[in-house]
């Protein structure tokens, strides 16, 4: 079979894999109430969160400047944050065409500038991904100790699994925690056995490249800077939570503790390799707001559905103004260049 087929047959199966989603997350729903949510909807946050959704942009782009100017080619101008910006704004609109082709192609894009790299660009991009899983850990953490997810774990999951034992819900939480780092404490014990197996060994290599991409941000020149701009750009992805909760009259009896745990959910759907985000976003977060807030299926597709689309607008309105920008910029250079 040539590549170009395996290609082919790759994004097809993909795109099967979306219509499937997509089938499943929206089946069963009653359309009439899910119009008359639709016609609620107050419109005002949801143009708030595609406000915000851009300045994350403009921050990621800010942070990428700080990671990839220790390895900036000597000699050359100063890597700008129009390109690191346009460079980004251009992944979200590739990885909506072609899923996890965005990384590639923004630092191809910076490698164009030969002011870096293409391998260096991509070095900094495992660094990134790093940091973004930890911040979803770390943000995840507080919900077992506060907010209804707890108790929806405590209530359904722990309290059910203690049996007759009167076990408070900060004692369940400990109990887990002190188990998660048992558990941590095995394996690096017996990490040697571990690695004999093929399973075993990708298993310690991940982990591995987890613990070097953090290390990594504590020796750039400019940490404080990038764990700023982490904070605040994850302070940005609660507040869109927040404010996509608040366009919905339906959810009005929620707070930011539950703004925090849709986040944390609606990160897990953007990791499944499918273009966009589309299904796999919509079936995960629809399908934990019923159990968790007794959500009807067209509530919880709306959620899903106004949170997904105001992400994907600004990613194709800035995707589309970036890919603009860019083909202008460089015909500039390169004109420069030829002067």
């Amino acid at each position: 079979m040539s590549e170009k087929l395996k290609k082919i047959l790759k994004w097809a199966l993909l795109l099967v894999l979306v219509a499937v989603l997509l089938f499943f997350s929206f089946r069963g729903v009653d359309w009439e109430e899910f119009w008359s949510g639709l016609q609620q909807c107050r419109w005002g946050w949801v143009i708030g969160v595609i406000a915000v959704q851009w300045l994350i942009t403009w921050l990621r782009g800010n942070r990428w400047r700080i990671m990839l100017q220790p390895i900036r080619t000597e000699g050359t101008a100063p890597i700008t944050r129009r390109e690191t910006y346009d460079a980004y704004a251009i992944c979200y609109l590739s990885n909506i065409a072609f899923p996890r082709s965005g990384e590639v192609v923004r630092c191809g894009l910076l490698g164009e500038t030969r002011k870096t790299t293409f391998q260096g660009a991509l070095g900094t991009v495992v660094i990134e991904r790093t940091w973004d899983m930890v911040c979803m850990l770390l943000a995840g953490v507080p919900l077992l100790f506060f907010g209804r997810f707890r108790d929806f774990m405590v209530e359904k999951m722990f309290r059910p699994a203690a049996g007759s034992m009167q076990i408070g819900g900060f004692w369940i939480a400990l109990i887990v925690i002190a188990v998660l780092v048992g558990i941590f404490f095995l394996i690096r014990a017996f990490r040697e056995q571990i690695a004999r197996s093929k399973a075993g060994a990708a298993f310690l290599k991940f982990f591995k490249g987890l613990g070097d991409g953090i290390a990594a941000a504590f020796r750039m020149k400019n940490k404080w800077g990038f764990f700023a701009y982490t904070i605040i750009i994850w302070t940005g992805y609660w507040l869109c939570s927040l404010w996509t909760l608040r366009a919905l009259p339906a959810a009005d009896a929620l707070d930011g503790w539950d703004a925090l745990f849709l986040m944390v959910v609606g990160s897990l759907g953007w990791v499944v390799p499918v273009q966009g985000g589309f299904g796999a976003y919509h079936f995960i977060v629809s399908m934990t707001l019923m159990p968790v807030y007794g959500f009807d299926k067209a509530t919880g597709m709306l959620f899903a559905s106004l949170s997904h689309e105001a992400q994907i607008v600004q990613m194709l309105l800035c995707g589309l103004i970036s890919l603009v920008s860019w083909t202008l910029y460089r015909r500039k250079m390169k004109n420069e260049n030829l002067a």
